[in-house]
């Protein structure tokens, strides 16, 4: 009730916004102008591994989204509250790393700051797989809060730098493309840990995963985000 609340309160907010009146925009084929943002982030150097990247976290995320509230409730010996507590950590983290990013924007160099949230996930998910051998709701919260923690600073960090890099012209596009990749490949991992976790249970979900997180943080930390010391200037829309 309290989600249709805030949705509805959301809607009502967002309905009161007037745009400015501007010229028309010629018209043109939908299918041209995604095609054109793909190529776009696809040829530049900085955003295909965020976009590679993106897709493997998110296909990792909700592989292991798909086995936790069972596997806490079987293996871990969890109850209702308590993974709704760990789950919960989820929020705080990303909390904390909101209000620190600024922190960490200033004293590492842009591209290390960037990389900052698939390191983080890689500890995230260690810290979930050891519960395998030490079962403990706060080893899983702590996981949680560490999934929050980084990737928000991750998130920041590159929409600031897409927005940098994008003409204005095209900053719509390639977000599209963005979006829609990104929350394309969660079914696809959702999915995946069905099959898994159906196949041979929730641990080899959990093992998958670290696979996923493992991989995305490879691709983020071998990119040429290791020779981005600062923001790059704003192109010209």
């Amino acid at each position: 009730m309290l989600a249709t609340v805030l949705s509805v309160a959301a809607v009502a907010l967002l309905w009161r916004l007037s745009e400015p009146a501007r010229a028309p925009a010629p018209a043109r084929h939908a299918l041209v102008e995604i095609r054109e943002g793909a190529r776009f982030a696809w040829h530049d150097a900085l955003l295909r591994p965020i976009l590679l990247t993106g897709i493997a976290w998110n296909i990792a995320w909700f592989v292991l989204q798909a086995a936790y509230v069972p596997y806490a409730v079987r293996m871990l010996g969890l109850s209702a509250q308590a993974v709704g507590a760990t789950l919960g950590c989820y929020g705080a983290g990303m909390v904390v790393g909101a209000l620190f990013a600024p922190r960490v924007t200033a004293a590492l160099p842009f591209g290390r700051a960037i990389q900052l949230g698939p390191a983080v996930s890689v500890l995230a998910i260690v810290a979930m797989v050891a519960t395998l051998a030490v079962p403990s709701g706060i080893l899983a919260g702590l996981s949680f809060f560490l999934f929050g923690a980084g990737p928000i600073v991750w998130t920041i960090t590159t929409t600031t730098l897409r927005q940098a890099i994008t003409p204005g012209a095209m900053l719509g596009r390639v977000g599209s493309v963005f979006l829609t990749v990104n929350a394309g490949a969660r079914p696809v991992g959702a999915a995946l840990g069905a099959v898994v976790g159906g196949l041979w249970g929730e641990p080899a979900c959990l093992w998958l995963a670290l696979a996923g997180f493992v991989l995305q943080a490879g691709i983020i930390l071998a990119s040429s985000m290791n020779g981005l010391h600062r923001l790059p200037e704003l192109r010209p829309g």
